[in-house]
């Protein structure tokens, strides 16, 4: 079972929708949300999910919104909260900006989607693409008569429609890795992952069937194929147009795709990562009246590659003032909100190596730190490169009208979570 009821309050805890599921929660429960909510904050104890007697209140906050899902028995809390994002996904699909006036102006269209959201506390339909071909934007006043629920809601495959016709049928791939870095002041890596997620753009007609091969390492032990350039795959997860039987038995990734945009799949490596963009700092303080920083950044990955839109944000004293800077390439900029200087380089090519000083004045009043400088954080994107070395070894198009279709891949880095400690 999921949840009995669903709710969406304001920032107050005033309920602006209520769907009840089952009948089985007494509206008024949801009286009891706020207090609790606020009881926990005060003590510190704040967690997702409440509980006021029988019932169970699991809840997420978006904007100025609560999200809440009641139920009086022991549901699955993942699938609630798996539900509770959908519906804020697919909300903000209708409406743009999720937020209380979007609720207000919407509210027909709110309830409308929540029936078809869930029914008797279980998820259905929850595509946006598909709701919005029989749920429109002016969905109240539509005509009976010409209301038609698309074969998509009853269908096996419940995410593409029929039909779909284009004059040149073509596949994006964009295979997009985030590394989470975390270095310490001794140059030593505490902690390093890639998280990487397979993104498709998908212009094809008909009801076609994709196969997508990658160098998955189990993939070739059970082929019995060389090990050197393959890599392995930990915590995949798919879109739901992956047949999962499939994949357990042969491991492959054999689909019918939505139409358009969606994320196929995503993945990790707990592997070592040599930081991309090395960074060390040098600070001199002058008899308490000024500091001066000394920043050097190198591009520790392959020359033929270019790392765009860098940004290093390096702390400053929270008592700092008069800035100047002079970097070799790119520009600084002092944001004192945060304590940071920002280091902005366009362009930084692998195997490169720059310098940003920057100096600031400092109170005559000494000011005891009491605590460690906060880490250097770093943004980058290096297009044509992937970390772990993970390549879409192929990608077969099978249509029963025999068309020919043209699979585009595109590999990007960025950074994650990428900081580097100083002290």
């Amino acid at each position: 079972m999921s949840a009995s009821a669903v709710f969406i309050l304001d920032v107050k805890g005033k309920p602006l929708i209520s769907r009840n599921y089952k009948g089985d929660v007494a509206m008024s429960e949801i009286e009891h949300f706020m207090p609790l909510l606020m009881q926990q904050e005060e003590e510190g104890a704040l967690a997702p999910l409440l509980s006021h007697g029988r019932v169970h209140f699991l809840w997420i906050k978006h904007s100025n919104l609560y999200l809440v899902a009641t139920t009086l028995k022991n549901a699955n809390a993942s699938l609630v909260y798996s539900f509770l994002y959908k519906t804020v996904e697919v909300f903000s699909e209708y409406f743009k900006e999720l937020e209380e006036e979007s609720i207000r102006d919407n509210f027909v269209i709110v309830y409308e989607l929540l029936d078809e959201l869930m029914d008797f506390g279980f998820p259905q339909t929850t595509d946006s693409k598909i709701l919005q071909e029989y749920i429109t934007q002016q969905g109240n006043k539509l005509e009976t008569g010409k209301s038609r629920v698309p074969p998509t809601v009853t269908n096996a495959v419940s995410w593409r429609s029929e039909g779909i016709k284009y004059k040149k049928n073509e596949v994006f791939i964009d295979v997009i890795e985030s590394v989470n870095l975390l270095v310490n002041a001794n140059g030593s890596v505490l902690l390093s992952e890639i998280v990487g997620t397979i993104k498709l753009k998908v212009f094809l007609s008909g009801m076609p069937e994709l196969r997508l091969g990658l160098n998955d390492r189990v993939l070739f032990e059970l082929t019995g194929r060389s090990k050197n350039k393959s890599v392995e795959l930990e915590d995949v997860k798919f879109h739901q147009c992956v047949r999962l039987s499939r994949f357990d038995n042969d491991r492959t990734i054999s689909f019918i795709p939505p139409d358009g945009d969606f994320e196929l799949m995503s993945y990790r490596l707990s592997t070592q990562v040599k930081p991309l963009i090395w960074i060390e700092s040098v600070i001199e303080k002058f008899s308490h009246s000024r500091v001066e920083i000394m920043v050097k950044a190198k591009g520790q990955f392959k020359k033929q590659s270019v790392a765009n839109g860098v940004e290093i944000s390096v702390p400053v004293p929270s008592d700092a003032d008069s800035p100047k800077f002079k970097t070799s390439v790119g520009s600084a900029k002092y944001v004192p909100e945060k304590n940071v200087v920002i280091w902005s380089i366009k362009s930084f090519p692998g195997g490169k190596e720059y310098l940003m000083r920057a100096h600031f004045g400092l109170p005559s009043v000494e000011k005891e730190e009491v605590e460690g400088r906060p880490p250097i954080g770093v943004k980058f994107e290096i297009p044509y490169f992937t970390v772990s070395g993970i390549q879409v070894r192929y990608m077969k198009i099978i249509e029963k009208s025999g068309y020919q279709a043209l699979p585009w891949v595109r590999y990007i880095t960025q950074s994650g979570d990428y900081q580097l400690r100083t002290s």
